[in-house]
């Protein structure tokens, strides 16, 4: 049986999806064969993968309110608001070492969701290596105005959200037997945007991408549309906050983040159980 895992992203709401990883790291049965991963869900999932439990939280914690890390400093200094140099390299590097031979050694495939800005449309790649493949975990994560359009190959990208913000339809494309799908947003919750005429004026050079994110609600509802008659279905094992979860984007406040990803933890837990039924239906 193969088992694919969907993990939303969503700024630090993605500590949430942390905390639901560190718990099913205790399902010491459980093999995931291919996880597909965006935006903050990539950042972070790649720590169930190197089996770095608590890792995620431990340096968003350690490093919040670090003007080096994320903010306002970094965006006005280096126009990105999450900092390349400390955040994608020296962290991981030296400050709080990724696993990254653990990841490559693993037999989970890892793919991440991007962005295309000319076309307006979703890449995947699998990350085979985390620490030569940073840039890509750098566009996944890629928010509009908050960072610059990330060039890889001769391709620019942003966000993966932004047109594929829960990728069910490329985990289900890839073949597995079972999905299980981690959310950010509670049942009924759904993406609210009023944005559209600063998507028109910052990114009119780039009107299919313009398009991609003035449909990025009507899209997600459409999404969320589809998990729900799947997992009616019981055809996939969706992880959902109880409740909305209260944190920015780029949160700071230690507190804050010690009780999203806790959230998380407890959310896992108590559906490992329930977990394990599906699984083995």
């Amino acid at each position: 049986m193969k088992i694919g895992l969907v993990l939303e992203g969503g700024g630090m709401r993605g500590l949430f999806s942390a905390g639901v990883l560190d718990a099913l790291l205790e399902l010491k049965e459980l093999s995931v064969n291919g996880i597909v991963g965006v935006s903050s869900g990539a950042l972070f999932g790649v720590n169930y993968v190197s089996k770095q439990k608590e890792r995620a939280v431990r340096y968003n914690k350690k490093y919040a309110d670090d003007k080096r890390y994320m903010g306002l400093h970094s965006w006005i200094t280096t126009g990105n608001a999450v900092n390349k140099d400390f955040a994608f390299y020296e962290l991981p590097y030296k400050l709080d070492v990724f696993d990254n031979e653990t990841f490559k050694k693993a037999e989970t495939d890892f793919y991440v969701v991007m962005t295309n800005v000319e076309s307006g449309k979703p890449e995947y790649v699998l990350i085979e290596d985390a620490f030569a493949q940073m840039e890509y975990l750098r566009a996944t994560s890629a928010l509009p105005f908050a960072s610059k359009i990330i060039e890889i190959n001769g391709k620019k990208y942003l966000d993966g959200g932004i047109s594929d913000s829960i990728p069910i339809d490329f985990c289900e494309s890839l073949g597995y037997d079972k999905i299980i799908a981690v959310l950010t947003r509670p049942e009924g919750a759904y993406k609210e945007d009023k944005l559209g005429f600063l998507y028109k004026l910052v990114y009119r050079k780039y009107p299919n991408l313009v398009n991609s994110l003035l449909n990025m609600a009507t899209d997600y509802e459409k999404v969320l549309a589809k998990i729900k008659d799947l997992e009616n279905k019981g055809k996939i094992f969706v992880v959902r906050p109880p409740e909305v979860l209260k944190i920015g984007r780029l949160e700071k406040n230690r507190d804050k983040i010690q009780k999203v990803y806790d959230t998380g933890l407890n959310t896992g837990l108590k559906e490992l159980n329930n977990i394990v039924k599906y699984l083995n239906k």
